[in-house]
C-alpha cells in the first residue's frame, strides 16, 4: 500500500506547441506554424491552467520549471517573462529556481535571446542536432551551420548555464564526421550537452520511411564510444544515459525526472506526475492547442497502479550512470523495499545476469546494463 510520508521534490513543465516545421524524426506534440501565434491567448490558457491545477500541488515548493515544445523560442520574449511573471505569482518558487527553456538556432537572435535572460529564464538548451548542412537538410532542420554555431556562441555570452543538442547515428555518418562534430562542440565551452542516438519513432516520417544510410550496430556502438571518450576529455562526464556535464552544472529538471520526482505539466499535451498521501497519479492534458485554449485543459488522470511501480521508477533511476540509492524508491514510491517482492524478484535477476550491481544500498547498471538498457528496463515490466 502507498503511504508517503513527505511528498517528493517537484517541478513544473510548460508545453509550447507550435514550431515552423515538424522535423521528420521528431514524436513530441509540435504543431506547424500556419499563421501569426496566439502567444496572448495561449500564455492566459496556461495560466488558467495553472490555477485549475493548484489545488493537487498546493504550498508545495518548485525546484525547477521546463519550458519546452515545438520551439518555445517563437514567441517573444514579452510573453515568456508574462508568463514567468503569472507562475512566480501562484507558486512557491524556490530562490534559485532553474528555468530552462528550449531555442532552435533558427529563431536566433542576440536581442531575443538577451529578451528570454531577462525576462527570467537561467538554462537555455539549444537544439543544434549538427553543424553538418547536408545532415541538418535530411533532419528537416531550419537552420544552417553558422545559425547554430552563432546561436551557441551568443548564449554562452548571455546565460550563464547552456546546454546543446547533437544527434549520432544520422544518415550516411562516419565516425570521422562525428569526431569533427565534437570538436566543434566542445570548442566553444559549454557546461553540458545532450548527445543522443537518432531513432526511427513510431507514427514519425522517419518511423514510417526510415532515411536510407543508416549506420549498422557495429558502427553505433562505436560512435556511442566516440561520443563518451571525446566530451570525457573535454571535461563534461556522462551522468545519464545520453547528459554530459561539467561538475555541479546537470540539469536539475532532469535528474527530478530520473530520480523519479513529481512534476505539474502544462499546456496542449503536457505529461505530469503527481503524488499524494496514498497514491500516484499521472496526469494528461488535451493534445490540440486550439481545444486546449477554448477551455479544454483539464487533466485527464490515472493513478500508477502497485504492480507498474518497478517499471515507472527504474525506466528512469536506470538511465542514471551512478544510478539511485536504494532509499529513493520509498521516498517516491510510498512503499519500501520488501513490499514489493516482485521488486526484489527482478532485482535479482538483473543482478545475476549482470545488468545491475549487487549492492542493497544502491540501485544502478553495471556498464554492460546501460549497453542494453532496454533490456534492463523490461525486466521490471509487470
Amino acid at each position: 500500500m502507498i503511504r508517503f510520508s513527505a511528498l517528493p521534490e517537484l517541478s513544473l513543465y510548460i508545453h509550447l506547441p507550435w514550431c515552423v516545421r515538424k522535423c521528420p524524426y521528431c514524436d513530441f506534440n509540435s504543431h506547424e506554424q500556419q499563421a501569426e501565434l496566439p502567444e496572448r491567448a495561449y500564455v492566459e490558457a496556461l495560466v488558467r491552467d495553472l490555477e485549475a491545477s493548484l489545488p493537487l500541488i498546493w504550498g508545495r515548493p518548485v525546484i525547477s520549471i521546463f519550458i519546452g515544445g515545438g520551439t518555445p523560442s517563437l514567441f517573444s520574449p514579452e510573453m515568456i517573462g508574462l508568463l514567468i511573471s503569472e507562475v512566480r505569482a501562484r507558486l512557491m518558487l524556490l530562490p534559485d529556481v532553474e528555468i530552462t527553456m528550449e531555442a532552435n538556432p533558427g529563431t536566433f537572435e542576440v536581442d531575443r535571446f538577451r529578451g528570454f535572460r531577462e525576462a527570467g529564464v537561467n538554462r537555455l538548451s539549444v537544439g543544434v542536432q549538427s553543424f553538418d548542412v547536408n545532415k541538418l537538410k535530411v533532419l528537416g532542420r531550419i537552420h544552417d551551420a553558422d545559425q547554430a554555431r552563432a546561436a551557441l556562441v551568443h548564449a554562452v555570452q548571455i546565460f550563464d548555464r547552456v546546454n546543446a543538442d547533437l544527434m549520432f547515428g544520422l544518415p550516411g555518418q562516419t565516425l570521422t564526421e562525428l569526431e569533427r562534430e565534437l570538436s566543434e562542440l566542445v570548442q566553444l565551452g559549454l557546461s553540458h550537452v545532450s548527445c543522443y542516438q537518432l531513432t526511427m519513432e513510431p507514427n514519425t516520417r522517419f518511423g514510417i520511411r526510415p532515411p536510407q544510410g543508416l549506420p549498422d550496430d557495429d558502427v553505433l556502438a562505436d560512435m556511442q564510444s566516440l561520443v563518451i571518450h571525446r566530451l570525457r576529455q573535454a571535461g563534461l562526464s556522462r551522468y545519464e544515459i545520453s547528459a554530459f556535464s561539467r561538475a555541479g552544472q546537470e540539469c536539475r529538471h532532469n535528474l527530478n525526472y530520473w530520480t523519479f520526482g513529481d512534476y505539474l505539466g502544462i499546456g496542449a499535451g503536457a505529461h505530469g506526475k503527481i503524488s499524494f498521501a496514498d497514491r500516484i497519479l499521472r496526469t494528461e492534458k488535451l493534445r490540440n492547442p486550439k481545444a486546449y485554449m477554448e477551455g479544454g485543459n483539464d487533466a485527464h488522470g490515472e493513478p500508477i497502479s502497485i504492480e507498474s511501480l518497478p517499471f515507472e521508477f527504474m525506466l528512469n533511476a536506470l538511465r542514471l550512470t551512478a544510478g539511485v540509492p536504494a532509499s529513493r524508491w520509498s521516498q517516491t514510491t510510498g512503499m519500501s523495499v520488501g513490499e514489493h517482492p516482485f521488486l526484489l524478484e527482478r532485482l535479482g535477476q538483473a543482478q545475476a545476469r549482470g545488468l545491475m550491481r549487487a549492492d542493497a544500498g544502491r540501485f544502478q547498471a553495471t556498464d554492460r546494463g546501460l549497453e542494453l538498457l532496454n533490456d534492463l528496463q523490461a525486466l521490471f515490466l509487470p
